[in-house]
């Protein structure tokens, strides 16, 4: 007797169907998982056996065959548990098989016949609503797949619950859907006001989140470089609906999505500078998404740049342009979205006193220009905005706080991502990119609009200073942010475009 439960395989954020086959034959007795199956899916059986025994359910002595189809799809993780032991109790007759034939199941099995939490639920939940299947995932995971739409969902507690809706004899609602209670978010985040005299980085910051540009800080130790960037989750607008379904699908294949519910607020991500390329970018040994990933349209906060490694760094180059990371291993080839806003800090020089005559070491400048060139000229094409935060100084830390607040900064912010919103979508008819630092040069010869004087101005510079084609484009981008911020002026102006040439001194320090 053979019986066919449904279930899933990721590949990325990709969903890929795997139908569960499962034979009873004559024999001696053997349980057996065939199919490309991981540690963890080979493992299944022995938790399967222990959790029908505990309902007082026994195996029979026969032959027992789980197929995993298609083969040559790899198999991971332990949401195989729950579809296995479906389709045994539904080839021992005591289920009936047609219940399971529309459905998508996932979940992991405890040996008490209870039914944990698994990733990637929400990406299973919307495959099932594009198939029009049905899906069985853990309690803990139903507000998560109640974002999918329309999809019948059962999230029962134990396999038993499960068994017994399944027979009629009780009911399980439809869970409901719900908001992560992210811990992350329950810290507090500084208010601008809190950061004492820094305007020129505060203003740079600020343009920075309107329009989506990438931010390089330079300062010696204790100016307020962290501080500053602490205090950006706090001026970001929240994830549009769209962005926040992508982003809690990324979250759900990691395993890091808080509570079972979608995110709202966007993604700050802050790893320590000993991060692996692996670890930021994405891969391992089962091509699990990185940072940049996990920072998608949101923040990448790398704090002490240089002391990363050099190729941890130049791995971000592309990420940066594309807005996607690829990982390519020798078993899987997968790409995630990471589309991120950089914001970066870093000292000077080694000792962090690079121009300052009181603490200046013996090896100034070499050893500021040493420090300085392990982020590759490349990498700081890349970055838009790159401001230097000078030590503060004590009458600034002695005055009474003083200086516009966060929800002030973050009004002005949310009015020109506004302006910039109804700009791109009159153009390109959709919200794809809608910030400024996302323009493809197509819209960019629509919507940025040059005066006079604000070219000759522009065309100068580039020529004296020998700027690339992509740092000629970036600053344009970042002016267009400025003149939003003013109210969206239709005609980019010569304060507007010294103020960019502003942000991209010839070194930093």
């Amino acid at each position: 007797m053979v019986a066919r439960v449904n279930t899933v395989a990721f590949q990325g954020v990709d969903v890929q169907s795997v139908d569960v086959q499962v034979q009873i034959s004559s024999g001696m007795p053997a349980f057996t998982i065939v199919g490309l199956p991981d540690k963890a899916v080979a493992e299944s059986k022995e938790r399967v056996r222990a959790a029908l025994h505990a309902l007082g359910i026994s195996l029979p002595p026969k032959r027992l065959t789980v197929n995993l189809a298609p083969a040559d799809v790899a198999k991971e993780g332990s949401h195989y548990d729950l579809p296995i032991a479906l389709g045994l109790l539904a080839a021992m007759d005591v289920l009936p098989k047609e219940e399971l034939e529309n459905c998508v199941v996932l979940g992991e099995l405890s040996l008490d016949a209870g039914i944990r939490s698994v990733a990637g639920v929400l990406p299973a939940a919307l495959h099932a609503t594009a198939n029009d299947n049905m899906l069985i995932c853990p309690e803990a995971c139903g507000g998560e797949a109640a974002w999918a739409g329309d999809v019948d969902i059962l999230a029962p507690r134990d396999l038993l619950q499960l068994i017994n809706h399944i027979k009629g004899t009780q009911v399980l609602s439809r869970p409901e859907a719900k908001l992560a209670v992210d811990d992350d978010a329950l810290v507090r985040v500084p208010d601008l006001s809190e950061v004492r005299g820094q305007e020129t980085a505060k203003r740079a910051l600020e343009i920075a989140a309107a329009g989506g540009h990438n931010l390089l800080m330079s300062g010696p130790p204790g100016s307020g470089k962290s501080m500053l960037a602490s205090c950006l989750p706090g001026i970001l607008p929240p994830l549009l609906p769209k962005e926040a379904l992508e982003v809690s699908m990324i979250h759900s294949l990691a395993g890091t999505l808080p509570d079972g519910g979608l995110l709202k607020t966007r993604p700050f991500r802050d790893p320590h500078h000993s991060a692996s390329l692996p670890a930021l970018i994405g891969g391992g040994q089962k091509a699990k998404p990185g940072e940049i990933s996990l920072a998608h349209h949101g923040v990448l906060f790398l704090d002490e740049l240089p002391e990363f490694a050099r190729g941890t760094l130049e791995s971000l180059r592309q990420p940066l342009e594309t807005g996607a990371a690829l990982v390519a291993r020798v078993n899987a080839h997968v790409t995630y979205p990471a589309k991120f806003q950089l914001i970066a800090a870093m000292n000077p020089c080694r000792c962090g006193h690079l121009g300052d005559t009181d603490f200046e070491c013996t090896r100034a400048p070499r050893c500021g220009s040493d420090y300085q060139s392990k982020i590759s000229g490349p990498l700081l094409d890349r970055i838009d905005i790159r401001v230097d935060v000078p030590a503060v100084m004590i009458s600034d830390l002695d005055a009474p706080q003083q200086g516009e607040g966060s929800a002030q900064v973050a009004a002005r912010i949310a009015a020109a991502r506004n302006i910039q919103h109804a700009r791109y979508v009159e153009f390109q008819g959709d919200m794809t990119g809608f910030l400024n630092a996302d323009l493809t040069p197509n819209v960019m010869e629509k919507t940025i609009v040059l005066q006079k004087d604000s070219r000759v101005l522009l065309n100068n510079a580039a020529e004296k200073l020998k700027f690339s084609a992509r740092v000629y484009h970036r600053l344009l981008r970042v002016a267009r942010t400025i003149a939003d911020l003013e109210g969206g002026q239709e005609k980019i102006s010569k304060d507007h475009m010294a103020e960019a040439l502003s942000y991209r001194p010839l070194r930093m320090g």
